[in-house]
């Protein structure tokens, strides 16, 4: 390995400390990340924006500071990306569509932003997302084709496609996504890192998403560490937006190494209606044995709840007809067609069988609160596919109809609202990463984390077999 690629992919808890330690500098590491996302960007097609003058400007900042004793921040020289749905100053937030304006005023940070800021992050750009991230794949007519760094003919899932790709790729230990119906959690599982999607209302978010109480904002990163240190700045309150949670002065790294010895955790390998493969399942059940080897207590469990895909899609093609309506009907041809079919359905939607949807959606979170009282985790598959090949909607065309078909362990922990993470747990025998999914209670996403750092220990660190 070489030294450049040894800093590339070094954490950005570690990156704090050699910069405190003067071995490292905010500039050399900003340079040497651009460079890299400037040679693997034509391969993996991750970023939207890139933001060279502006990076390295924010880099040398952070080094008088450091340089002086008066680094301002957390995350003082730290590099990251925004997704491209959330609003980033001085850019243009298209949303991975060829329907939004760019010529207007973009003059405001996202809640997500400004605290990164604030924190003396460097900011190295905008990463790629499926149009209004609609779907768990990696493309959209405005910027085309995302690609996984563990395979170039695979999609690194969606919609935080870009974070997740740059991430895996080695550009940049931390990341901003967002997760409507799995949009952290796939492409995390998809590309071999770490994705949390937080309670909802964990971090404030600005302007709030027309998918509502489905959309979470939260952290990527390839350490459990990195994605509690980047939680920290992210959960801090910012009054834009009226669902946030109370914010708590904390930093959710502490407690992170109490492992889970005597916790009762459950395992799930299908939820009862999902389909999934071999190797998977047995990858899942071999990291769900090492929780037993932590000192937990695991049992495996069937069904847990029905299947709530018919409530998730009334959810879901509603939010996007209202993404659609606020653009002119003679605009469709420009848009994805996938997008374009669920919005119709989603206009056909009732106001009845939307609450009826909702109602459903209310139970599920009442089903998850009483399973909790028994069991402190749940666990699962993440994906219960490898990543798709690129250009591919479907897993299999003769049973599935839309994505979420695809993606059954997802979308039902943003209806309940529950934290929940992907975390590597394998390989596949063609090389393709495989996740699992840790799922608490509301609101204990310090748990979460806890557990997801004791299975860390666990394991080996991978990287893709890409280089520049």
């Amino acid at each position: 390995m070489s030294a450049n690629q040894d800093v590339v992919y070094t954490s950005a808890v570690s990156l704090l400390d050699r910069y405190r330690k003067r071995e490292l500098s905010p500039v050399e590491v900003t340079r040497l990340l651009l460079d890299r996302l400037d040679a693997l960007q034509p391969k993996i097609n991750a970023f939207c924006i890139v933001d060279h003058d502006g990076a390295l400007a924010t880099a040398r900042e952070s080094e008088r500071r450091w340089l002086s004793g008066k680094a301002v921040g957390k995350l003082d020289g730290v590099p990251v990306t925004i997704k491209d749905l959330i609003l980033m100053r001085g850019f243009p937030t298209l949303r991975g569509s060829r329907l939004v304006d760019p010529d207007q005023d973009w003059s405001e940070d996202a809640p997500a932003t400004a605290r990164l800021r604030e924190a003396g992050a460097v900011i190295l750009g905008k990463t790629t997302t499926p149009e209004f991230g609609w779907k768990a794949l990696g493309d959209s007519p405005l910027t085309g084709i995302t690609r996984n760094p563990w395979n170039l003919a695979r999609t690194p899932g969606g919609s935080s496609a870009g974070a997740a790709a740059a991430c895996a790729a080695g550009i940049g230990p931390l990341h901003v996504g967002s997760d409507g119906a799995g949009s952290i959690r796939i492409p995390a599982a998809f590309t071999g890192i770490f994705g949390l999607k937080p309670s909802f209302g964990r971090v404030p978010a600005y302007p709030l998403s027309a998918m509502g109480l489905l959309a979470h904002l939260g952290p990527m990163a390839r350490t459990v560490a990195d994605a509690a240190l980047m939680l920290t700045l992210l959960s801090a309150p910012d009054h834009r937006d009226s669902y946030a949670l109370p914010p708590e002065e904390r930093d959710w790294r502490d407690g992170l190494e109490g492992g889970v010895r005597g916790w009762r955790i459950a395992y799930s390998p299908t939820l009862g209606y999902a389909k999934v493969d071999p190797e998977i399942t047995a990858a899942v059940g071999e990291a769900a044995r090492q929780f037993e080897t932590l000192g937990a207590v695991v049992e495996e469990v069937g069904a847990i709840f029905p299947s709530p895909r018919e409530a998730l899609f009334t959810l879901w093609a509603a939010g996007a007809a209202k993404l659609l309506d606020a653009y002119p009907a003679d605009k469709r041809a420009l848009v994805d067609p996938g997008l374009v079919a669920t919005a119709a359905e989603g206009e056909r939607i009732s106001a009845v069988d939307y609450l009826g949807a909702d109602l459903i959606r209310t139970a599920l979170g009442q089903q998850m609160s009483a399973f909790h009282q028994k069991y402190d985790l749940l666990l699962t598959p993440m994906m219960p596919i490898p990543a798709l090949p690129v250009g591919q909607d479907l897993n299999d065309s003769a049973t599935e109809r839309h994505w979420i078909d695809w993606s059954a362990f997802s979308y039902p922990f943003n209806m309940t609202r529950q934290p929940a993470a992907s975390i590597p747990c394998g390989l596949t025998g063609t090389g393709l990463p495989i996740g699992l999914q840790i799922v608490g209670p509301l609101y204990a996403d310090a748990r979460v984390l806890r557990a997801a750092r004791a299975f860390e220990t666990t394991q080996p660190e991978r990287r893709p077999p890409l280089a520049p």
